[in-house]
């Protein structure tokens, strides 16, 4: 069974509705091991409400902060002890995609990162969107993927900037899923749709 980590070049560049499309097309269980803020709208709320197979399961995060900001100044304002020994995967005979939390190296307390808990089992697969900036941190978080011995493929986000994937793709060698496109609203159909698009290329990997 698949266990693929979905992770972002940064925050806010399109790994949950990566993540349902990826859930919906492998009828994969779901699991975010670190949330952190919005805890009545959270991720994994998200992703239930976009998803339409019977299949997934979500399962609960290991640990849920209030506040909106990285992980480790979310604990500490928790008052909580950020403990990557304590993120344990949920048990399942399901294909799971597992989301991070913002970018690769996100800090969970003084001396673990996101990419701690990417067990060395799992696929990853990077979302990467076009701003100013993004070939710089693409490159950087695939590299840490590649140095780790992490099998990595890529999924564009937004509008196209052919010259910019070119050199991505170029650069990185990984295998490309395809691009989410900037569309109006994401909902169940939307999914679908990717999902459709993306699923015999997720299932090879």
């Amino acid at each position: 069974m698949q266990r693929i980590f979905v992770t972002g070049i940064s925050t806010e560049v399109g790994k949950t509705i990566a993540s349902a499309i990826i859930v919906e097309a492998l009828e994969a269980d779901y699991w975010k091991p670190v949330q952190a803020g919005d805890l009545d709208n959270t991720d994994s709320h998200k992703v239930a409400a976009l998803i339409s197979n019977t299949k997934t399961k979500i399962h609960k995060s290991s640990f849920e902060l209030k506040t909106p900001m990285s992980p480790h100044a979310a604990a500490e304002i928790d008052g909580v002890i950020l403990d990557a020994n304590k993120i344990h995967e949920p048990h399942t005979d399901n294909h799971m995609v597992i989301e991070g939390a913002g970018g690769l190296l996100v800090p969970l307390n003084g001396a673990d990162t996101i990419l701690d808990i990417i067990m060395p089992n799992y696929k990853v697969v990077v979302v990467s969107r076009h701003y100013l900036g993004s070939i710089n941190h693409t490159l950087l978080t695939v590299n840490w993927l590649k140095m780790r011995g992490y099998q990595v493929s890529l999924l564009f986000s937004g509008d196209a900037h052919p010259s910019t994937e070119d050199i991505i793709l170029h650069k990185t060698g990984v295998s490309l899923i395809g691009r989410i496109d900037e569309e109006k609203t994401f909902d169940t159909t939307t999914v679908t749709k990717y999902a459709d698009k993306f699923r015999a290329k997720l299932q090879s990997l």
